[in-house]
């Protein structure tokens, strides 16, 4: 069979002047100059893609703070084990985290900064003897507040900052659940059980630890009752917190709630099936706005809260 060649000189042309572009000088990035201010410099990137959703999220949570709407913090440990405490703590003093929520692991980093300003023991090493997960103070002291807690109906994360304000631990100023209970922030923790070395220890009370956690998920849902035209930020947990926020969620939409206009963020050094689906999409399939921000914590974090603080002195 004979097959002809097309004959370009049919085709039909137009001026590339007409033409919608996607990709405009004018959003090109600008030379930097030293000294300028983080809002200069933030302003002199490109604007694209995630430049856009970054500058897009700090605006959010700004506007919320404004509002005096809610700003959740769903953070995992490794916020804390790259030495991010201390803005964490500047955003809650600032007013604009309103309720934090943790993993089991995240109480326990956050305790051992306060009692000893260190954490995150070389798994590698100690796991070879049996000695991981052993330090005596760390469960000693949680499991007693938790069990103390627990019998006078009070959450996990309330009852460790308690713990926390009336101990004498040298390091608490940079302790996120004590800094939570000083400023009557609402911090919970959420367990699964047998992930956490506390839960080896001697004086690990399971009914205590799952009442004490069941306390927090009730108390979660309701601070997510009130997250309309709010902020949920999860960061560092790609698992445990994203379910947790699904269920709360669903129950504050089954009993009436209007959760629904709300900035959902995920930011991670990759991106995860569940933060994916259960923070940023799914929730926010009927109004709000969803980012998922990809990059290291300690450096995605501090340009955020850089951000957002520019935002409330605008």
């Amino acid at each position: 069979m004979s097959i002809e060649p097309i004959d370009l000189k049919r085709v039909k042309t137009s001026s590339i002047k007409t033409r919608k572009n996607k990709v405009k000088i004018q959003d090109f990035a600008k030379p930097y100059q030293t000294g300028w201010s983080v809002k200069q410099f933030m302003d002199s990137l490109p604007k694209f893609l995630k430049v856009d959703e970054l500058i897009a999220s700090a605006h959010a949570m700004a506007t919320a703070r404004k509002n005096n709407k809610q700003v959740i913090l769903a953070m995992g440990d490794s916020v804390i084990k790259v030495g991010l405490s201390p803005l964490v703590i500047q955003l809650m003093e600032k007013k604009v985290i309103t309720a934090i929520a943790m993993q089991g692991a995240g109480v326990i980093h956050d305790t051992e900064i306060a009692l000893i300003g260190e954490t995150s023991e070389d798994v590698a090493v100690t796991i070879k003897d049996g000695s991981f997960g052993m330090a005596e103070e760390t469960g000693s002291l949680l499991n007693d507040a938790i069990s103390a807690g627990a019998s006078h109906n009070m959450g996990l994360g309330e009852a460790a900052g308690k713990m926390l304000a009336e101990t004498d631990a040298p390091h608490k100023d940079m302790s996120i659940t004590y800094n939570a209970y000083r400023l009557g922030i609402p911090l919970t923790v959420h367990v699964a059980y047998g992930t956490d070395i506390i839960h080896m220890h001697p004086k690990a009370d399971g009914a205590s630890i799952g009442k004490a956690t069941e306390i927090d998920f009730r108390k979660f849902t309701t601070i997510v009752t009130m997250l309309e035209q709010g902020v949920i930020l999860n960061i560092g947990s790609a698992v445990i917190l994203p379910e947790v926020f699904l269920k709360a969620l669903s129950v504050a939409r089954n009993i009436g709630y209007d959760a629904r206009n709300f900035t959902a963020i995920n930011m991670d050094m990759i991106q995860h099936y569940r933060p994916l689906k259960n923070v940023v999409e799914r929730p926010t399939k009927t109004g709000g706005q969803g980012f998922a921000i990809t990059g290291h914590h300690e450096i995605m974090f501090p340009l955020l809260t850089a951000l957002v603080l520019e935002s409330l002195e605008a």
